[in-house]
């Protein structure tokens, strides 16, 4: 100190800490010729004191005109050292980072002013201390002083420079200081640190790209800021960062996709869009290094798929056909769990071309790895069938792809149509509002016949009765209806002549025998009619209630539509077809004679022309036979049919033992009138006021299910059918 005191004259300190600038300066010209002339004579050691005055005595002084001229004299004795001042940067330069701190605005400007003539002059030799001067000049960038903010940007301008001219800068050590702050929300310090990623990226030494995922997700956590220009600022660094990368021959893949991920599914609707358009690029120049991340950019690709955006939707759906083009393996650490894990959680997506792209990735992946898939099924099987139940056609037709897919195995087959049965018993509303769709899909897929006899074998051990009788008459009104069981209908009607007929008539009768009018229809498709006759007669008081004679009513309109076209044309030869008319005049009797359906049938029975009858009247007159069943034409003409009602019961037709059909209907029959009587007298004892005799009259489930019933050609067809 005192050596400095010798040196520097008096005046010239007091001058230093002058509240007048013009003072302060004058006084710094004299510190900087003192200094110069010092050097020029390589006394260090004084000007090392001169620098410790001005610091001890001047920078860290409790007044602020004493700081300011401790800043100015700094910077003065730097510029009079020159060449040399780098040896004396240790002790000059911490005194004026430390001002950049201080309370006074007029001190941190100072500081700016004087750190900044010191870089002029030591320019890369300060590098040293870059760190620091970035920290500090992050702080400024932000000052609430707009002063200091402008000598904080022009010092900044000045740092830069330096820095892309350097050898001595070092990355590796800016990047940690860089990522600390990269998710700082002050407008200024964004500007400042995306100003820094561009001007370091321009660098051809330095390699920003290798430690993009450092600061990844800080610049698109500026996409979304309120500036426009900081928005802009960022996209521009991004855009440049992405061509980098495509031109790159190695490129950590892996951590931004991570981040990419997160981002994608950003609320911000340019943010989304960004990174969604660079996962698109990662997943065409990524290859084998994305493998372990294709589940999580599924989880992000898919819900863009539906976004709101059309651009997002469009590379969201291009970069899905990308992915799944891509067949990976395996054992080359692709995940099936994951991906399955994935498309399973999308399946509850409130969009629905979400889900159906979450059900063609299980398609895929169903057909490239179907051993390691079905490891994973009790994991996705239940929200499959649960997805069956979804409001889009579309989504449930793609189901039973899936679930047809996963069937072809025998033990999956028997699994799936169990659980198909179950959740229709669990969900009435299913099987009215899908059953159709989802049946007849499943014979598409699955091969009807093979899915009848499975649902017959289930429903004929089925213990919840009234459920039974629904579903038999659903699958009853889909086998009547259905150009998709076209197929079976033409075999049934070989029932008689064909040991594969009568093979499919037994296995369908056994759950058939729930429903009367089920067992009728299906005689009408195996031109069984004598049985069909049996039946009829077979039926008790108790049989012919509501619930019958609205499927009857059904069934007669049936028999008006092409499929039923041959047995209308059988009737032109009633001596062939002697049962069909009485089993179509047993029907009669059974119809209230006001009903619409009494009326369609008799007008169709009147309809059949006399002269066919001619040959068979003569016939049975010639031989002497009894009139046993008289039809009276209006034209008067009368003929006879043969044939004992008792007949059938010891008859069998190629191998068809009919009398134990019968038997076997008969005991179904009684079996459900036992349950009804319990039913009901079940409700009767239940009943305590008139508001829950009320409640109990109301059926806890559906009378029948109308599944299937062809719309008036000009209606159109509900959301549960396809078309016949």
């Amino acid at each position: 100190m005192a050596d400095a005191l010798t040196v520097v004259p008096a005046a010239v300190l007091r001058n230093l800490a002058d509240k007048l600038y013009e003072k302060r300066k004058n006084a710094a010209l004299e510190v900087e010729g003192i200094v110069k002339q010092l050097a020029a004579n390589g006394e260090h050691d004084k000007i090392t004191a001169i620098i410790n005055l001005l610091t001890t005595e001047f920078t860290y002084s409790p007044q602020a005109n004493h700081r300011k001229g401790g800043l100015i004299g700094l910077a003065a004795a730097t510029v009079g050292l020159t060449t040399e001042a780098a040896q004396h940067l240790e002790q000059i330069v911490p005194p004026v980072l430390n001002s950049f701190s201080d309370q006074d605005s007029r001190v941190r400007y100072y500081a700016c002013e004087a750190l900044y003539n010191i870089a002029k002059v030591v320019r890369g030799d300060f590098i040293i201390f870059f760190n620091q001067i970035f920290d500090a000049l992050c702080k400024l960038s932000a000052d609430s002083d707009a002063n200091v903010q402008s000598a904080a940007h022009l010092l900044d301008r000045l740092v830069k420079d330096i820095v892309t001219e350097s050898d001595q800068f070092s990355i590796e050590e800016f990047i940690p200081l860089l990522r600390e702050r990269m998710n700082v929300l002050n407008p200024y310090v964004r500007q400042f640190l995306v100003g820094w990623i561009t001007v370091l990226d321009s660098v051809p030494d330095i390699d920003m790209l290798g430690f993009l995922p450092d600061f990844l997700d800080g610049l698109f956590n500026m996409l979304s800021d309120s500036s426009h220009e900081i928005r802009q600022q960022a996209d521009s660094a991004l855009s440049e960062f992405l061509q980098e990368i495509k031109n790159s021959p190695s490129v950590d893949y892996g951590r931004m996709a991570e981040i990419l991920v997160q981002r994608a599914g950003s609320p911000d609707e340019f943010t989304r869009l960004t990174a969604i358009t660079w996962i698109n690029e990662f997943v065409k120049l990524g290859g084998d290094q994305l493998v372990p991340y294709y589940a999580d950019i599924l989880g992000a690709i898919l819900p863009c798929i539906s976004d709101k955006e059309e651009k997002i939707r469009v590379v969201a759906r291009e970069t899905n056909e990308e992915l799944r083009a891509i067949e990976a393996d395996p054992a080359e650490a692709f995940d099936v769990g994951a991906i399955l894990s994935i498309a399973r959680r999308q399946l509850s997506s409130e969009w629905e071309a979400t889900r159906i792209e979450a059900l063609h990735w299980i398609s895929t992946l169903l057909n490239r790895h179907r051993t390691e898939v079905l490891t994973f099924l009790d994991d996705i099987f239940d929200t499959l069938l649960k997805a069956l139940s979804d409001p889009s056609d579309e989504v449930v037709l793609l189901v039973l792809d899936v679930h047809a897919c996963i069937a072809k195995d025998p033990q999956h087959f028997r699994q799936l149509v169990v659980f198909l049965v179950h959740n229709f018993r669990l969900d009435n509303s299913l099987l009215e509002k899908r059953g159709a769709l989802i049946i007849r899909r499943l014979c598409v897929l699955l091969n009807a016949e093979r899915v009848y006899r499975e649902l017959s074998t289930i429903l004929e051990g089925e213990s919840d009765l009234d459920f039974a009788s629904i579903m038999v008459q659903a699958l009853n009104l889909i086998l009547l209806t259905s150009s998709e069981l076209s197929e079976i209908r033409d075999l049934l009607k070989q029932s008689l002549v064909n040991p594969a007929g009568k093979d499919l008539y037994i296995a369908l009768y056994a759950s058939w025998c729930h429903s009367p009018m089920a067992i009728i229809s299906l005689c009408f498709i195996a031109q069984t009619y004598q049985h069909a006759s049996v039946v009829i007669q077979s039926l008790v008081e108790e049989d012919i209630n509501p619930k019958f004679l609205v499927q009857l009513d059904k069934l007669i309109r049936l028999l008006e539509t092409p499929i039923f076209a041959y047995l209308r044309l059988q009737l032109l030869e009633p001596g062939r077809y002697i049962w069909l008319f009485k089993a179509l005049y047993g029907l009669l009797m059974l119809l209230p004679q006001q009903s619409a359906a009494f009326k369609i049938l008799k007008t169709r029975l009147k309809a059949v022309p006399s002269y066919s009858f001619k040959g068979v009247q003569s016939k049975r007159m010639a031989s002497g036979d009894p009139y046993i069943f008289l039809h009276h034409m209006p034209d008067g003409y009368q003929i006879s049919e043969d044939g004992d009602l008792t007949e059938d019961s010891d008859s069998s037709h190629n191998g068809i033992n009919f009398a134990a059909r019968l038997q076997q209907f008969k005991q179904m029959q009684h079996q459900h009138r036992m349950h009804f009587k319990a039913q009901t007298k079940l409700r009767n004892n239940s009943l305590s006021s008139p508001k829950e005799a009320q409640k109990e009259e109301e059926p806890s489930r559906p009378q029948s299910i109308d599944l299937n019933v062809p719309p008036p050609r000009s209606s159109k067809r509900s959301s549960g059918q396809l078309p016949l």
